[in-house]
């Protein structure tokens, strides 16, 4: 299909994989899929917002606010644990993907993850900057203060990574979007706490993520001593640039950080990190479209171009773009391990949907 007709395919295949209520389906076909993540949904919500469809970005953030609006007697038991150093289960946490109708999820699957909660507060502020519609601030009053309260307090505890792996480490990219979250807002409402918190989590990044002059993967704290735990690169690290800007495109640090994503992780598509072996550790489309975003705000648009390119030869005879790909795996031996157990990767994967029109949009 031609780029044009992608992009309305993608449109289209996110609107039809949008429940009544607002939730956006990961993968409609993909069983373990068949939730909302506030990660996944909020850069969605982003990318119909690009690209004019902003009732429907609209309708996924009135539904995290539904979701999470009757939360507070449980944040507040969280919040008293925490004062009195009692110990918390990940269960006890909030979720990081509901049903669809806005149930919680109570299935065997890490739930403590804290990525969304900053990811959607930064997604709503792009849409209200985009829309004008200053109402949603006092709509959502309710479920906008129990996330600052929940990420202000436990920015720094372990948690699940973006993958929904390692959950005994704290993750640069999950801090970025914390920072991205509590900055976006803080500056929107005026309100100093939350800049200055997001100013600390930022130099706390750069105090303790960056190792050999790149950011790392992972960190955790030894004897009160924070320092690598995963000191590879993770492609979810270019989210400290683009979108949540915690270090310019061009930084020294994030230059050398593509470097080395290059290097580890770049065929035609771009790779999640070295030891992966989810379904052998294939190329991703969402963040092969990342990638590109970083490269054309270093000023390489032929590079973007050719991202942009390769991800839409992935598409299959329906205009249906999957998770990955398996042209090039970092464990071919396991991938029918996986298969065997879920089947073939998840298509349609509405976040790799997304990601195109957010390349295809930034590059027009």
């Amino acid at each position: 299909m031609e780029q044009e007709q992608l992009i309305s395919r993608s449109i289209e295949v996110i609107k039809l994989n949008q429940h009544p209520s607002g939730g956006y389906v990961a993968s409609p076909l993909f069983p373990a899929y068949t939730y909302s993540w506030l990660r996944d949904g909020t850069f969605i919500a982003n990318a119909m917002d690009r690209v004019g469809e902003t009732q429907s970005a609209e309708q996924f953030y009135r539904w995290v606010h539904n979701v999470l609006k009757d939360k507070r007697s449980r944040l507040d038991e969280l919040l008293r644990k925490h004062a009195n150093n009692i110990w918390i289960d990940r269960s006890e946490f909030l979720g990081t993907r509901y049903h669809l109708d806005g149930r919680d999820d109570h299935s065997e699957w890490g739930h403590f993850q804290l990525d969304g909660y900053g990811a959607w507060l930064w997604g709503l502020v792009a849409h209200i900057r985009q829309t004008g519609n200053t109402s949603l601030l006092d709509e959502f009053r309710t479920s906008i203060e129990i996330t600052v309260d929940y990420v202000m307090n436990f920015w720094h505890y372990p948690n699940f990574d973006c993958w929904e792996e390692y959950p005994d480490y704290v993750h640069p990219a999950t801090l970025a979007c914390l920072y991205g979250g509590l900055n976006t807002l803080g500056e929107l409402e005026s309100r100093q706490d939350l800049v200055e918190k997001a100013q600390f989590i930022r130099q706390f990044i750069h105090t303790h993520a960056v190792h050999e002059g790149r950011f790392v993967k992972s960190i955790h704290c030894i004897n009160e001593i924070w320092q690598p735990a995963l000191s590879g690169v993770d492609a979810s690290l270019l989210w400290l640039a683009v979108p949540f800007n915690v270090c310019e495109a061009t930084d020294p640090i994030m230059v050398r950080t593509v470097q080395t994503i290059e290097a580890e992780l770049k065929h035609g598509g771009i790779q999640r990190y070295y030891e992966d072996r989810y379904y052998g550790g294939g190329e991703w489309l969402l963040l092969t479209a990342w990638y590109g975003l970083v490269k054309l705000e270093m000023g390489d648009k032929e590079e973007a171009q050719r991202c942009l390119t390769w991800i839409m030869s992935k598409a299959d005879g329906l205009g249906r773009f999957p998770e990955q790909v398996t042209d090039h795996l970092r464990e071919p031996g396991v991938y029918a391990e996986w298969t065997a157990k879920h089947g073939e990767p998840a298509l349609p994967l509405l976040w790799s949907h997304a990601m195109f029109l957010v390349l295809s949009d930034r590059l027009s």
